[in-house]
């Protein structure tokens, strides 16, 4: 296994590194270091896996996770609502690997996920499994049949405001059963704290 131990405290395997504009590294370790941030853990090195982020309470989630992204380098396809991808911005999001979503017609994603998965042998794809920044009674299935149809385990990552912290933490491996996977990975979250925690 090949891993290279970023300033951050993460280790990433080189498969999943990134060439881009150095610029859009320093803007990004700029962005973490000046708000205090820091981002710990490792991404275990596998050919395919899905990476879900939680708790989501606020749009400062993907601000936070951007900023992880570029000053990491890592190359990572990610799922966002399509409302995001506004005029001037949509081709910079999908440089950075974004994958607009529209949750009224998202019947093909699965199959778009899977498609880039084999043309380069292999995928990093990360979303956020309650679908939405606001409070969720109800996750959504998607993201376990995402990666149920990919035949990869989940890696777990958390956000906590409270230690300002974004940590790569364990795998999850779905047990085909959704309504308790997912009731497992709620419970899991609740150690973490949201910037607006009554949306969790």
């Amino acid at each position: 296994m090949s891993y290279r131990k970023s300033k951050l405290l993460v280790n990433i395997p080189e498969r999943f590194l990134a060439q881009r504009n150095r610029l859009l590294s320093y803007v990004g370790t700029g962005l973490l270091s000046v708000t205090g941030w820091k981002v710990t853990g490792q991404i275990p090195d596998m050919k395919k896996l899905l990476v879900i982020l939680a708790p989501h309470t606020s749009n400062w989630d993907f601000v936070y996770g951007m900023a992880m992204v570029l000053s990491l380098k890592i190359k990572i396809y990610w799922l966002g609502k399509h409302s995001i991808f506004k005029k001037g911005v949509t081709r910079l999001l999908k440089s950075l690997g974004g994958i607009p979503v529209n949750r009224n017609d998202s019947k093909n994603i699965i199959n778009d996920v899977l498609d880039i998965a084999n043309r380069e042998g292999g995928i990093l794809i990360g979303l956020s499994p309650e679908g939405t920044r606001k409070k969720a009674e109800k996750w959504k299935s998607g993201f376990l049949r995402i990666a149920q149809s990919m035949e990869c385990p989940i890696l777990l990552v958390a956000i906590d405001y409270p230690s300002k912290e974004i940590s790569f933490r364990e795998l999850f491996y779905p047990t085909g059963d959704n309504q308790r996977d997912i009731e497992y990975l709620k419970k899991y979250y609740k150690d973490f704290m949201g910037k607006i925690p009554e949306h969790f």
